[in-house]
């Protein structure tokens, strides 16, 4: 009698899975008894798709998002790796939801737009899988903003290419109708060295061409800069502003790029040479150019950053960072984190060419000074900023010992500040002082 009902079972889930396949599926989906979900594309070429990018087989403990997962293959594979996954589609997909009841499993389902959803809904995730997707977006810059901000290490990206071409101009075509396979939902075609350069421009540090399969390209990107520290000389940061006011005001929402003022003994430097990093993660310079004596090196700031205070530091492609210089995300007074130490004093500041104190003028070629004690004899300039605000200031100039004097500090301000009140701290080796409040006038 059971093996009666055994073979019933057996034979009511193959006619299950045979109607199943008749029904226009995309992903073939392989069953728990060996039975298959026929679908457009076969299970070979749904694992010949994820061959193309360096995914580890086992995922346990990280986190996926897997957008625009239509019938759901990658995500039943991302979980059955042992990852936690989140699959996002922007409308509901019934053969994902039938599919994740037979395959008993537990990924998360939610009909989202990928350029509205952000790391404030859903989190952020170790990888991101982006299949298929882009070309179907009127705005596929901004979706891949929100897939950087919402990843912590790689996205892996698929999408139709008009060519494979990595050194062509990048263009990308626009299909008002259905120009594009006769499909009213696919708006763009990118080439690819549009699409490389579409990623970077996006926030990821690193963007690897892997392969091209058919018309489809497979792009990784990548949060981090690779971990290494070479032979050359680290640069030394001598200020840090917002790109476009000159000042010290970042935002961790908008469309935000930071400036970075440094020296560095190297003769020639550009955007592949240059690497930035604020908080965790690199940010690809998008202008490295000399700058008087020095460099000036502006990059986006890095998607996915919480409000309040970051360590912003520069290395070139063969030295270790620089001195970490911190900065603000959103207003000043979310960075109160620091170690007010009792040996540092910060008695006055002052204007860097008047010397009046507590007033000092912003503007074209501003600078502060700062008088402070608690210094050890061997302090070196590098290690020493004046707190503006929250967002450091690194000293250009260090006054020798002279007995128990206090020792001068001289910082360069940017030249956007806004004339009010500020308060100015002086920080070394990670402790600061009790702040002293002045006055930004014009």
């Amino acid at each position: 009698m059971s093996e009666a009902r055994d073979t019933r079972v057996i034979e009511e889930s193959r006619r299950q899975v045979a109607c199943l396949s008749r029904l226009g599926w995309y992903h073939s989906i392989e069953l728990p008894d060996g039975g298959v979900i026929e679908g457009l594309q076969s299970l070979d070429q749904q694992r010949e798709r994820l061959r193309q990018f360096p995914i580890p087989d086992d995922l346990t403990g990280k986190r996926v998002l897997d957008v625009g997962a239509w019938d759901g293959w990658f995500s039943f594979e991302m979980e059955r790796r042992g990852a936690e996954v989140l699959a996002v589609d922007s409308a509901k997909n019934t053969r994902l939801l039938e599919a994740r009841q037979l395959l008993g499993s537990r990924i998360d389902y939610r009909i989202a737009d990928i350029c509205r959803l952000t790391a404030k809904d859903v989190g952020t995730f170790d990888i991101v899988l982006f299949f298929g997707v882009l070309y179907h977006l009127k705005h596929p810059l901004l979706a891949l903003e929100n897939i950087c901000g919402m990843c912590r290490d790689m996205a892996c990206i698929e999408s139709f290419v008009t060519d494979a071409d990595p050194q062509a101009h990048p263009l990308m075509e626009f299909y008002e109708t259905t120009e594009l396979r006769g499909q009213a939902d696919n708006w763009v075609g990118p080439n690819l060295s549009c699409l490389l350069a579409f990623c970077r421009a996006a926030g990821f540090a690193r963007v690897n061409f892997e392969s091209t399969l058919g018309e489809r390209a497979h792009i990784t990107a990548y949060r981090q800069w690779l971990k290494h520290a070479g032979p050359d000389p680290a640069p030394e940061v001598l200020c840090v502003a917002n790109s476009a006011r000159q000042d010290h005001t970042f935002t961790e929402a908008a469309d935000d790029y930071l400036t970075f003022y440094f020296t560095s003994p190297l003769d020639e430097l550009d955007c592949d040479k240059v690497q930035p990093q604020v908080g965790p993660y690199g940010s690809r310079p998008i202008e490295v150019v000399r700058c008087g004596g020095g460099w000036q090196a502006a990059c986006k700031i890095p998607p996915g950053l919480s409000c309040g205070p970051h360590d912003a530091r520069i290395r070139t492609a063969n030295s270790p960072y620089s001195v970490p210089v911190r900065i603000v995300l959103g207003p000043a007074s979310a960075a109160s984190d620091a170690r007010v130490s009792a040996e540092l004093q910060l008695i006055r500041v002052a204007d860097g060419a008047t010397l009046e104190t507590g007033r000092v003028r912003v503007g074209e070629n501003s600078g502060m000074s700062a008088w402070a004690a608690g210094l050890p004899a061997d302090a070196q300039r590098t290690r020493i900023r004046l707190r503006l605000n929250g967002t450091d200031l690194p000293a250009n100039w260090l006054a020798p010992v002279c007995g128990q004097e206090p020792r001068q500090i001289n910082a360069a301000l940017p030249s956007g500040l806004e004339p009010g009140t500020a308060v100015v701290a002086l920080v070394f080796d990670g402790e600061q002082s009790i702040p002293l409040t002045i006055e930004l006038i014009r």
